[in-house]
């Protein structure tokens, strides 16, 4: 089922919610909620879907200080298996607004959803970069920073080898570089303060400063198109001295496109009251790799490089996986934890035929 022309925000800035149609990208939501002065816990590419981001979790650069994007969902329009159009929320149907929030697209077609917007108008927020040859020193720095900034602070750390293509500018095109970016949610004067110790390694580009809120979607560098691409992840327990010089090595595979390593925890990491089947996960880091896969015969390498890179990190992973990050290839019943039995009742009331194929299964005991 394709909601690509059903598209539309309504935003409602007294109660800072918006209402956001089925087929919504989060450009959609950031261009509507910024002549407000708000903004919303959107990821780090603008043209993605608001509904499937959103009820699958959603890690933002918001999200150490106000959690996954899925908390801030607070109803749900969605035509159900009979064909019924029906409302959920924490006061109609319940069961299946907890459900669709982490079981997504298992329950239905969300034809429009209501979510909590960000009282900022701006944020500090920006990226530093430097030559590959860095890569150590540079990770090392950030992994100690990470280890005390606190949770107003969201940031990741990527190796990227970029292709020597004529978009790019000169002085990018054909480098691999080491990139730490991130949103600093403070004042001026204690967001340089935190800073500091980053900016003490020379970045050969520092562009932190004050930017409108609506910029952040652009700060990642993600492609400004869909990409034909295979990723693998692993949420992480910890970030060691020795799983740091595992990221130095991995990270310089030429097969990758992007090495990445994301600080979580804070709120991420706690369950919110009243949450729905995913809330939060736990963990205080997401290795994540991205290979691009510009023609079929290029999918095979690229699904080894990107597993080759995230296994080298299994000393220190986890049980927990952010669904957000799943491509395949791996048990996505772990993404649901314990939610898993309730929404198995939930689906089998739902959804008895399994006419919805999610792309984030609910899988039956047999096949789990």
């Amino acid at each position: 089922v394709r909601l690509a022309r059903l598209r539309g925000v309504t935003v409602h800035p007294e109660a800072r919610a918006a209402i956001v149609l089925g087929g919504s990208h989060w450009n959609d939501v950031i261009d509507a909620a910024a002549p407000h002065g708000l903004t919303a816990l959107h990821g780090s590419a603008g043209d993605v879907s608001v509904a499937g981001y959103s009820l699958n979790g959603g890690v933002s650069f918001y999200s150490r200080t106000h959690g996954l994007a899925v908390n801030a969902v607070r109803s749900v329009q969605i035509v159900t298996a009979d064909g019924s159009l029906v409302r959920a929320s924490a006061h109609q149907n319940p069961d299946l607004f907890w459900a669709v929030r982490g079981g997504s697209g298992a329950f239905g077609i969300v034809v429009s959803l209501e979510i909590e917007l960000l009282p900022y108008a701006d944020v500090f927020a920006g990226v530093l970069l430097w030559d590959v040859m860095h890569t150590a020193a540079v990770s090392q720095a950030w992994a100690e920073w990470t280890a005390s900034v606190p949770e107003s602070v969201t940031s990741s750390l990527r190796v990227l080898h970029l292709p020597p293509l004529p978009e790019l500018p000169p002085f990018l095109s054909g480098r691999s570089i080491v990139v730490i970016d991130g949103a600093v949610l403070e004042s001026d004067e204690r967001a340089e303060e935190l800073l500091r110790p980053l900016r003490a390694l020379g970045p050969e580009i520092d562009t932190f400063t004050r930017i409108p809120a609506a910029g952040l979607v652009h700060m990642h560098m993600d492609p400004p198109q869909p990409t034909p691409a295979a990723t693998r992840h692993r949420v992480l327990d910890s970030l060691t001295a020795e799983a740091i010089a595992a990221f130095a090595v991995a990270s310089t595979d030429p097969g990758l496109f992007v090495a990445e390593l994301r600080h979580v925890g804070g709120a991420i990491s706690r369950p919110v009251p009243g949450g729905g089947a995913v809330s939060a996960f736990a963990g205080e880091y997401i290795v994540h790799g991205i290979a691009v896969v510009p023609v079929p015969e290029a999918a095979v390498p690229a699904h080894g490089a990107v597993t080759a890179f995230v296994d080298a990190f299994e000393p220190w992973a986890g049980e927990a996986l952010a669904l957000t990050f799943l491509d395949g290839g791996m048990d996505r019943a772990a993404g649901f934890d314990a939610a898993l039995e309730r929404l198995r009742a939930l689906k089998e009331h739902w959804d008895p035929r399994n006419v919805f194929a999610a792309g984030n299964p609910v899988p039956s005991e047999a096949t789990a």
